[in-house]
């Protein structure tokens, strides 16, 4: 047998039972005894805002992301209430720090508040991911033209079909899907794929070839999510080996994680995003500087004490 070397060691064992023990210290607790699987490490990533392939798509993104939706419906979101001017210097700050992945929706809002707090910084310095809750094609037509005009960009990098629940919607909605392949043939859009909201609407994406990248609820207490943390380990693994890009969001439980006498620490929900193995960035909705400046440390510390994880493609 080939020696383990300390990095191999690493990777390994964080996800069998010293995976275990290290979310229970932050207090966090898996339903299950977590599975060991095989990673390698990306010496390369240091950083929090350092790049890291999303899927096959081709796109580089910062490891942690910002989200605008939290409470996110009717086109507004708490970062969108927050006005123009706060909203402006949340994203500024996010991006002074490093950050390069934005998580946007025509749901909240976010679009053109996002346009407006960027101008000035060149196009190629961030990546942009909205969403549409069209199921109509010609609607879904519409909104790519009117989200480029929001966002005065010609292109977007990132174009989801939000809130999908049925186990069918890969047919169901196939009309939609062609509409974004054009779109994405044409250049307005980079890549397209879906955010989840039933464990049967997640199986049809992991089999979809339509799908190049997931917004995926995750987290170590399954809160809000689409069913328990080993089951969706197992879903989230089997769909970044086929190189499906994955983006964990949910991170803190919609804030119920890192509230009442169980709170966990944020950092420690920041740690299993990366100490999981299964997504390649994560998202965080943030409605203060603070926040991402807790973002980044903490994410920084789970990064030198445990090395970025990939899982190797099948």
């Amino acid at each position: 047998m080939d020696k383990l070397s300390r990095r191999n060691f690493i990777a390994l064992t964080a996800t069998g039972a010293l995976g275990a023990r290290v979310l229970a210290s932050h207090g966090l607790r898996p339903d299950a005894p977590v599975e060991a699987a095989t990673f390698v490490v990306d010496p390369a990533i240091k950083n929090p805002t350092d790049k890291v392939q999303l899927g096959k798509t081709g796109l580089k993104i910062s490891l942690v992301g910002v989200g605008t939706g939290t409470n996110g419906w009717n086109h507004q979101s708490n970062q969108t209430r927050l006005g123009q001017e706060s909203f402006t210097r949340l994203m500024r700050h996010a991006h002074d720090s490093g950050i390069t992945f934005f998580d946007l929706a025509d749901q909240y809002g976010s679009n053109p508040y996002f346009s407006r707090a960027m101008q000035g910084i060149a196009r190629d310095r961030y990546v942009i991911q909205t969403k549409t809750n069209s199921r109509d094609p010609q609607q879904a037509r519409r909104d790519i033209d009117r989200f480029l005009s929001e966002l005065h960009t010609d292109y977007l990098d990132v174009l989801i079909v939000h809130c999908v629940t049925e186990a069918d919607w890969t047919t169901r909605y196939r009309g939609v899907m062609d509409v974004m392949e054009e779109a994405k043939q044409k250049g307005k859009i980079r890549a397209h794929g879906v955010t989840c909201h039933s464990f049967q609407a997640l199986q049809a994406a992991a089999a979809s070839s339509w799908v190049d990248t997931n917004q995926v609820r995750w987290n170590a207490r399954a809160a809000h999510a689409d069913a328990d943390v080993e089951t969706l380990r197992k879903q989230f693994a089997q769909m970044r080996s086929k190189g499906q890009g994955m983006v964990g969001m949910k991170v803190v439980g919609q804030g119920d994680i890192v509230r009442g006498a169980d709170a966990a620490s944020p950092a420690s929900c920041f740690r299993f995003q990366i100490e999981s193995g299964v997504v390649d960035a994560f998202v965080v909705g943030v409605e203060k500087l603070e926040h991402i400046d807790e973002m980044l440390r903490g994410t920084q510390v789970a990064l030198a004490e445990l090395g970025y994880h990939t899982v190797v493609p099948a």
